[in-house]
């Protein structure tokens, strides 16, 4: 069984997504970008393009801007793309078509693997500092920290047995919960709101994939904050109050507050209890 849980989000709208906040967050006039398939970018996505020349580009590995950053998997810029002698001008005729003068080409870095390239630029020669450089690099990398994390949960949730959430063995039923858990630590350290309530899309739809009976009216209209649920789900996979503090980067004390805030929103007297309540009412898988 597969289970799509991103059918929102196909990877060309992620690309468009960012590529779209690379235009806000930078303000350089024009941005586009996409994924690597077969060795090369598809550019899936433009925005503020004046003419139509980097419609359906695709760039080869090592070949441009891009396709430099892609193979160095590292950032390149050309403030003045057409004299620029350190890249090949294989893509001139859709780069300078459009009139861009400086070229920031950054990768998408997903578990040490460039998966594809954003580039934002001007028409005009503008010099590549932090006030750009910077908020490139964060498009970058919440686009790749999606990427990864979407993959993984499909990929784990690719394992499932058929016959869906219903009669899961413990084994598949631990792998969901452990997921979930690994998920909730990676959104607790995003900054970005847009991107943690994407990420909390994806924790809902996992919480939904092993909900095997309905939660009393009370637990329904139980409300955990986030850290709360953070340390909960730890909990659930049997880690002590330590351990979980090292996961999500809290104090030992802080922990046994969230953890008692939760057992008593549960009523739930026991860490046990409250998870097995929390589960109930679909808050935890």
């Amino acid at each position: 069984m597969r289970v799509a849980l991103a059918t929102a989000d196909s990877d060309e709208q992620l690309v468009s997504r960012a590529v779209s906040d690379l235009v806000r967050r930078t303000h350089f006039p024009v941005a586009f970008g996409g994924l690597q398939r077969a060795g090369a970018v598809h550019v899936s996505a433009i925005v503020g393009a004046r003419t139509h020349s980097i419609d359906g580009l695709v760039v080869e590995a090592a070949r441009g801007l891009g396709g430099r950053a892609l193979v160095e998997k590292r950032p390149r810029m050309a403030l003045d793309y057409r004299r620029a002698r350190s890249i090949t001008h294989d893509y001139d005729r859709a780069i300078l078509g459009e009139g861009i003068s400086t070229l920031f080409a950054v990768p998408i870095m997903v578990s040490g693997q460039a998966r594809g390239v954003i580039y934002c630029g001007s028409w005009s020669e503008s010099p590549v500092g932090d006030v750009v450089a910077r908020p490139a690099l964060g498009v970058a990398d919440e686009l790749a920290t999606e990427l990864r994390v979407r993959e993984e949960v499909e990929r784990r949730v690719s394992r499932l047995p058929a016959g869906g959430s219903h009669g899961l063995v413990p084994a598949a039923r631990e792998e969901l919960r452990e997921t979930y858990a690994e998920l909730r630590s990676i959104a607790a350290a995003v900054q970005d709101g847009s991107l943690k309530e994407r990420l909390a899309h994806l924790e809902r739809r996992l919480a939904a994939l092993s909900r095997e009976e309905p939660a009393a009216p009370a637990e329904s209209d139980v409300r955990l904050t986030p850290r709360e649920t953070d340390v909960l789900a730890c909990a659930a996979l049997g880690a002590t109050n330590s351990e979980i503090g090292a996961t999500l980067h809290l104090k030992e004390a802080t922990v046994k507050s969230y953890l008692a805030s939760a057992m008593g929103k549960l009523d739930a007297s026991t860490r046990h209890a409250a998870v097995m309540k929390a589960r109930r009412a679909g808050i935890l898988p």
